[in-house]
């Protein structure tokens, strides 16, 4: 029997409902995870690759998932406007993943242009499996399609910067900030970034290979394609990954070539392999066993060495003083939304407040740690001035045997330095020919020198 064309197409139909259905189930789940149990997306992606919903996905359908992901966090504000504009009663109470289905499938839509009757087919699927998402898939497949044939014009009228940027994110980047460079640093974080990676040696060759470009501070950028263990050049150890901005903090402690150097809070351990690379006596300190000994595995994929010790950066001490110590203390991570978009949706105003108490605390024992005359880097990439220049400016208080030691315009070819001769980055800078190509992370750093 001759199959008729409707027939054929109702089949094909049915295999990309059952090949895409993985996919989008996984980035419910991730999605529920980050915005219902506020988990770091990180953190559960390398569960859910490991034993959850993405360990058994092709290579192709774990992008597709990250991808959804991404759009939807990126976009939430645009989405929710969109959504709310055709829930005329709202999100019903008690819906399960209702509302991450709802969002997933509208980023699909507006955003990564996924063909309407794939994302709401989909969608409708996954509403049907969940008990209390179910008896709402006649609305799931009403809103969508409203949002398949209105919700791109909608989405774009919008001031896409500051709608996809929570208020109390929003009202501290005007006050501090001002309302030009607010805008610039959100828009930065619509653009998923590149990748940069420091090179052990021969960055012009390595851009070649990696089919990158060499950045005027030494670091290798290129375009993420797939899994970044399969890329030239990772098994062998010629590089790691780091953000331009990251890399800059280590350099500022100048020659450490020979010099006994503690990097507190080291974990995941790319200054620790800076500062071993560039020829110094690394102890390595931080609280948790699990990331230490992951910095460990890097160090010993790099041909690398460091002494590794797993102490609070608080209270660690040793008897002899150490030349220099870097500290990049834990923070809002504000500065790096663009590579983490989780990030506006699993902090707040309060946990900034217990930050700083606790870098304060560290910057404490971390002078104590210094030969007199030995120099003190501190960074954060965070954007909140509490978390920067404020710190700096009340250890000074604290401690009057430590002076600011300004960054020259020579170091960093008079880049990103303030007025004030502490470091500052903005997502928005290293501007190349293209949003896919620029940005950094927003990094804070500065550097004393304790007395004599």
């Amino acid at each position: 029997m001759i199959a008729t064309d409707k027939e054929a197409r109702d089949r094909a139909h049915m295999r990309d409902l059952q090949v895409g259905l993985p996919a989008r189930r996984a980035a419910v789940e991730l999605l529920v995870a980050v915005l219902q149990k506020k988990q770091a997306l990180d953190d559960i992606l390398g569960r859910s690759l490991e034993k959850g919903a993405m360990f058994n996905l092709p290579v192709r359908d774990r992008a597709l998932t990250r991808a959804i992901v991404g759009a939807s966090l990126r976009r939430k504000g645009q989405i929710d406007h969109v959504l709310n504009s055709f829930l005329e009663r709202g999100l019903p109470e008690k819906s399960g993943t209702l509302y991450p289905i709802l969002l997933s499938a509208a980023a699909q839509l507006i955003f990564l242009k996924t063909p309407p009757h794939a994302a709401i087919d989909l969608a409708v699927t996954l509403a049907q499996y969940d008990p209390r998402a179910k008896r709402y898939d006649k609305l799931v497949n009403a809103v969508l399609r409203r949002v398949a044939t209105e919700g791109e014009a909608i989405a774009s009228a919008l001031d896409a910067g500051r709608v996809n940027t929570p208020d109390w994110l929003w009202t501290r980047w005007v006050t501090y900030w001002g309302e030009a460079r607010a805008h610039a640093i959100a828009a930065s974080h619509l653009v998923e970034p590149p990748l940069d990676v420091t090179i052990k040696s021969d960055p012009e060759l390595w851009a070649e290979r990696l089919s990158g470009r060499v950045l005027p501070t030494g670091s290798v950028r290129l375009l993420p394609k797939g899994r970044i263990e399969a890329l030239p050049g990772f098994d062998e150890g010629a590089w790691w990954v780091q953000d331009v901005a990251a890399s800059l903090p280590a350099r500022l402690l100048g020659d450490v070539r020979g010099k006994r150097v503690a990097d507190l809070c080291a974990a995941p351990g790319s200054k620790t392999a800076q500062l071993a690379l560039a020829g110094a006596a690394v102890t390595a300190v931080d609280l948790s066993k699990t990331r230490l000994r992951m910095l460990g595995e890097n160090l010993e994929r790099l041909s690398l060495s460091a002494e590794l010790i797993v102490s609070d950066a608080a209270t660690f001490s040793t008897d002899e003083k150490f030349d220099a110590v870097l500290l990049d203390a834990p923070c809002s991570s504000t500065g790096t939304i663009r590579r983490h978009p989780d990030i506006p949706y699993l902090k707040s105003a309060k946990d900034i407040e217990a930050l700083t108490a606790l870098q304060a605390r560290l910057l404490d024992n971390a002078v104590t740690l210094l030969k007199p005359g030995g120099r003190l880097v501190y960074s954060t990439c965070s954007l909140e001035p509490e978390e920067g220049e404020a710190q700096i400016a009340a250890l000074m208080v604290r401690d009057d045997g430590l002076r600011l030691d300004p960054v020259g315009k020579e170091e960093l070819a008079g880049h990103w330095i303030e007025p004030s001769g502490c470091l500052r980055t903005f997502p928005y800078e290293l501007k190349l020919n293209t949003p896919e190509w620029s940005g950094m992370d927003g990094f804070f750093a500065a550097r004393l020198i304790r007395a004599g």
